[in-house]
């Protein structure tokens, strides 16, 4: 892949992002942006998050005008899908070898800079912008990961902390 003056390889792994109970379209459309930015080809909404799937076909294309106010046209690169239940979908990537990764604050967590890779494919899990991944979520997981925050707020607004973790699982990692 160029970048104007740079040139930049895809890491081998495959990353999906699953986009859980997210309540703002415009987080919603930056998440799709960033996870294109990170080659992410597949990004699924579950739960309430806004999707192409909702409603009548005139409530599709307003969210569709919404989310592209922060996508860009990514949305049209991503393949994004709605899974209508977060666990099955969960139990369906698990059986097509992926390692479920999810984003949260839990005494489990491992903080994101100890944080190796060792799987070729994974599924990285957003949970809501307020609450996080519930605690039957976190149970499903493989591995949690936080940020380590360092000022007075306790997290990153989840289009932001996506960014982090893509980056971390992209540019910093090697899986086998």
């Amino acid at each position: 892949m160029t970048m104007k003056s740079r040139e930049f390889e895809l890491p081998e792994c495959e990353i999906v992002v699953i986009a859980h109970n997210i309540r703002s379209i415009m987080n919603v459309g930056s998440i799709l942006r960033t996870s294109e930015g990170f080659g992410i080809t597949q990004v699924f909404a579950t739960g309430y998050t806004p999707n192409y799937n909702s409603g009548l076909p005139h409530v599709r294309s307003k969210l569709a005008k919404e989310i592209h106010k922060t996508a860009l046209g990514a949305e049209e690169i991503v393949d994004f899908q709605y899974a209508p239940d977060v666990f099955e979908l969960i139990k369906k990537l698990r059986t097509d070898g992926f390692r479920v990764i999810g984003l949260e604050q839990d005494e489990r967590s491992i903080p994101l800079p100890d944080y190796e890779r060792r799987f070729r494919k994974t599924a990285l899990l957003l949970g809501e912008e307020v609450h996080g991944l519930t605690a039957e979520l976190r149970d499903v997981c493989d591995d949690l990961v936080e940020i380590p925050m360092y000022g007075q707020k306790e997290s990153f607004n989840v289009s932001v902390a996506t960014g982090i973790v893509l980056y971390h699982l992209t540019a910093t990692q090697s899986a086998p």
